[in-house]
Formats: C-alpha cells, sequence, structure tokens
C-alpha cells in the first residue's frame, strides 16, 4: 500500500481535478485544507510548497526516486500522477499529444476565461459597492460561450474530450465545465457537452472527488 499523497485542498474546479484524479486512479491521500478566505495560501509554509501562492498543490512522500516531492500547479499535478500511476495519460504517443493538448486548452483557455466570469457575473455584483460591470460580463460570458462551442464541436461523435477513454483532459475540464450555470450559460446549445457531463458525473470517482 503506498504512503498517502498530501493534497493541499479547498473546494474549488481546481481543487476538484486532483481530489478527483486521486480517487479515480486509487491512491490514498491526505487532505490539508488550505482556506482561501483565511489567506492560508499566503503563510510561509505553504509558500514553499506552493511558490505562486496558489492552490492546489500535493506533497507525495514516495516520488522519483522513492523521495518526497511536491508539485503545484493543477495540471503540472495530474500530469505527474498519469505518469505515476501510468493511467488515464494516453496509451500511444498520439494520444498523449491529444491529452496534453486539451489539458493546455483547459489550463490556458476555459479556467481562466470561466473563473472571470465568476468574477464579474456573481462575485462583482455582491461587493460593497457593487462592481456590476456590463462590458466585463458579456465579454467573458462570450468567451466562454466560445470555448463550450470549441468543447461541444470536440465531443462529436465522441464519448470523452481527448480520446476514446476518460484521462486527465476529463478530468481537468470537467469541475469547470459542471458550473456552466455560474457562467450564464445555456446548455441547450451544446447537446454533446450536456451529454460529457453527465457520461462523466456517473463516474464513482468523480462523484467522490466532487463530493469533497
Amino acid at each position: 500500500m503506498p504512503e498517502p499523497i498530501d493534497l493541499y485542498f479547498w473546494p474549488t474546479p481546481n481543487g476538484w481535478k486532483i481530489s478527483i484524479a486521486l480517487e479515480e486512479m486509487g491512491l490514498p491521500y491526505n487532505v490539508k485544507l488550505v482556506d482561501l478566505g483565511a489567506g492560508d495560501q499566503f503563510k510561509p509554509d505553504y509558500l514553499r510548497i506552493s511558490p505562486n501562492n496558489r492552490m492546489p498543490a500535493i506533497v507525495d512522500p514516495e516520488g522519483p526516486e522513492g523521495a518526497p516531492v511536491s508539485v503545484f500547479e493543477s495540471g503540472a499535478i495530474l500530469l505527474y500522477l498519469a505518469r505515476k500511476t501510468r493511467s488515464f495519460g494516453g496509451e500511444t504517443e498520439r494520444e498523449r499529444i491529444a491529452v496534453e493538448e486539451w489539458l493546455m486548452w483547459q489550463m490556458g483557455g476555459l479556467g481562466p476565461m470561466a473563473g472571470q466570469a465568476h468574477h464579474f457575473l456573481g462575485y462583482a455584483p455582491a461587493m460593497d459597492p457593487p462592481q456590476d460591470l456590463p462590458y466585463a460580463k458579456d465579454r467573458y460570458r462570450t468567451e466562454v460561450s466560445r470555448l463550450y462551442s470549441v468543447l461541444d464541436h470536440r465531443l462529436q461523435g465522441r464519448d470523452f474530450v481527448a480520446t476514446s477513454s476518460f484521462t486527465i483532459a476529463d478530468m481537468a475540464i470537467w469541475p469547470w465545465a459542471s458550473l456552466w450555470e455560474n457562467q450564464q450559460q445555456d446548455l441547450d446549445r451544446f447537446p454533446n457537452m450536456a451529454a460529457w457531463l453527465k457520461r462523466v458525473v456517473a463516474r464513482t470517482g468523480v462523484q467522490a472527488g466532487r463530493a469533497l
């Protein structure tokens, strides 16, 4: 039985990526809560693990050559865990390329744009005083819609995003896409994405990771 991995976590889409991966891969883990509202991400002990003061991060006591290793950035963590377990990262070089493409698409596109949509559509208008900015709201709502159109097109005739099997690309994209209502999207416009959302959430590992 491997030693548990320490997961530095808070319940956000980026945090759920890693809890889902650990559940799907059957890896034991200990949850170390990083309370973002309390500023835990700025504490010196955490910055030694995640110098960009972002969550999640992991510490694997059984890293390369059997020595402990810390990993920050959710995409890097997913790639590391896929290599460690030799699972969910693609079976061939062509599959691995596709997995990495769609993982980078999430990291560089969907995550940042959906995050901004959450901020300007939900958080900013509730500030005191309210920051209700129509231009920003429309900009990020529209860009998320464009990205979901790309995803929907990719999923035409496919069960999963990168390959014929569930991979870390699906693990990365699903937590953000599952919050489409907070991004003020019309799921009827994206039937392939809607079917994929249901397909992914039916997985036991996804359910357990999302419930964390």
